[in-house]
């Protein structure tokens, strides 16, 4: 199943996307679930069921939201490709680095990822976000695959000069309207074996980026394992696991999102996950 969170007439709805139409699922089943995250929780029961009740609309006629607008937490994995450790000069680590993003910097499919005006130093991220179906603490990296209830491309938007203002990446991570995700999650069974998969970034049509998912040093079952030690996952969450190298903060001179610019996140079989760039309303 594909899964999506959108706005219809300023209703906030979620629901399947089959082809270039989207199923209200969320309304047929309002009174059972409050949103995609409350779904999610319950296991997805009755959805499929709920199909011939739900109002098709067209894609083109709605608005993407976040995936999971309202995540009890994002948990980011930096420094999770080789050629991305190597491009910033990182030494090699035993364990994941993890920051957090709040759920209020997100933006969705097709919205403007938003440069603020305390800064130029935009940069994009491609990534694969995982999301978590079924709650947990300390699960195995052989039980890991079985608390997913799916994926989604996201592009963790970083201010650049505000991560760098001490050691710490938060403040650069969670500027509003800076991490994009969207523009569906897709359930595992759907998008099958990961490792081949490609990750892609394009700006303004030119790749950017590009990696299997394979190629990352710490894979999603690791990831899993350290985040549930120090945490309890719940259903909802999401894990936004690591961005390949050629980041715009490491080429010379540097190449920073600006206004006008079209960017895109793509992982193969999974979508596109596409944004415009602005600079924030004064």
């Amino acid at each position: 199943m594909k899964l999506a969170t959108v706005a219809i007439d300023g209703r906030t709805t979620w629901g399947l996307v089959e082809g270039d139409n989207f199923l209200d699922v969320g309304a047929a089943l309002v009174s059972r679930y409050a949103d995609l995250r409350a779904a999610i929780a319950g296991a997805l029961a009755g959805v499929a069921d709920a199909k011939p009740r739900a109002a098709v609309k067209p894609l083109a006629k709605l608005t993407f939201l976040p995936v999971i607008p309202n995540p009890d937490k994002i948990l980011c994995v930096g420094l999770n490709y080789e050629t991305h450790r190597k491009e910033t000069g990182r030494t090699e680590v035993e364990h994941p680095t993890i920051f957090s993003r709040y759920a209020n910097s997100q933006t969705g499919h097709l919205k403007p990822i938003v440069r603020p005006r305390v800064s130029t130093d935009l940069d994009f991220e491609g990534e694969l976000a995982v999301v978590i179906g079924k709650a947990g603490r300390y699960i195995s990296r052989s039980e890991a695959m079985g608390h997913i209830a799916g994926y989604a491309c996201y592009n963790d938007g970083s201010i650049r000069d505000f991560q760098r203002h001490t050691h710490q990446f938060t403040p650069g991570k969670n500027f509003p309207d800076t991490g994009a995700f969207g523009p569906w999650m897709m359930t595992p069974d759907e998008l099958g074996e990961l490792a081949e998969l490609k990750l892609t970034t394009r700006l303004n049509g030119e790749v950017v980026q590009e990696a299997q998912i394979k190629h990352m040093i710490f894979d999603i079952p690791r990831q899993i394992e350290y985040c549930s030690t120090f945490t309890r996952l719940e259903p909802g969450d999401v894990i936004v696991s690591g961005t390949p190298g050629g980041v715009g903060a490491r080429r010379n001179p540097p190449l920073w999102m600006k206004p006008g610019d079209i960017v895109e996140v793509e992982v193969e079989r999974l979508g596109v996950l596409r944004n415009p760039v602005e600079d924030e309303a004064r």
